[in-house]
């Protein structure tokens, strides 16, 4: 895989070229800015900046989301331009989180460990009937593993389960019975990556290749979608089993957040 060739189409097709359901695209050069529902997140993943329009256009979106009221995450990739776009973001007042690593995988190179068949208890969260329990048990591993309230995931997963079921598949990993680890895996129209989200598995249940089996399921249902990439933004504690499966680092990836309203200093 040439990652440059490969990290080109993904910024025009995940980056510049992305909907997502429920958000409004809205093309604002030399920016692209998607504007979610109020309680969610709006965010700028994509940008054509340099050192004579950078400052200028991050203090035109910070304001232009403040006075909607709504939190922006911009999400700034190492081989964006300029060069010091994280320092210009922090000097306008967006407070940066966990650094990620952009990995790509091509599915037409698995390795033999993503293409065996499953052998543990995962089970497919359906896109309809009662998903309550379905998403008290994904939730029961998110709040536990992130030790804080999540109600939002479970209402925005619910939610895409039933009006986008072709964008989302969930799957949730049992052990004796009990939920142990949740994941998820998007799937975006007139692209040729599928992403991958979650992951989380409770402390008592990690070593045991839960999360590789998740990635491996993920991954065979993209190429029976007809996928050639999987991506995944990665955090320190996934990159490692990532890399040992077949993904090679593209770039990093860090969200950098302004609030709308502040949460207030302890």
């Amino acid at each position: 895989m040439n990652i440059a060739e490969v990290l080109a189409i993904y910024d025009q097709q995940e980056r510049r070229e992305m909907r997502y359901p429920d958000v409004v695209r809205d093309v604002v050069p030399p920016i692209v800015r998607h504007i979610n529902v109020p309680g969610r997140r709006s965010f700028i993943i994509y940008s054509t900046l340099d050192a004579s329009n950078a400052d200028e256009t991050i203090a035109r979106e910070a304001a232009f989301f403040a006075e909607l009221g709504r939190d922006l995450e911009w999400k700034a990739y190492g081989h964006d331009q300029p060069d010091d776009l994280e320092q210009r973001l922090r000097a306008h007042g967006f407070e940066a989180e966990d650094p990620e690593t952009l990995l790509i995988c091509d599915l037409n190179d698995l390795p033999p460990t993503l293409q065996q068949p499953v052998t543990a208890d995962l089970r497919a969260v359906p896109h309809d009937g009662d998903l309550m329990p379905w998403i008290k048990d994904i939730l029961t591993v998110e709040e536990h593993v992130w030790e804080t309230d999540m109600k939002w995931l479970g209402e925005r997963l619910e939610h895409q389960l039933r009006t986008f079921p072709n964008f989302i598949s969930i799957y949730v990993a049992y052990i004796d019975g009990q939920p142990a680890s949740a994941a998820w895996i998007n799937y975006p129209e007139h692209s040729q990556f599928a992403s991958l989200y979650g992951g989380s598995t409770l402390k008592a249940h990690r070593g045991q290749g839960l999360y590789t089996q998740l990635v491996a399921i993920r991954a065979q249902e993209a190429i029976r979608r007809g996928y050639h990439y999987l991506t995944i933004d990665a955090s320190e504690m996934s990159r490692p089993i990532v890399e040992k499966n077949g993904f090679i680092t593209a770039s990093t990836a860090t969200a950098y957040i302004k609030f709308a309203n502040p949460p207030a200093s302890i």
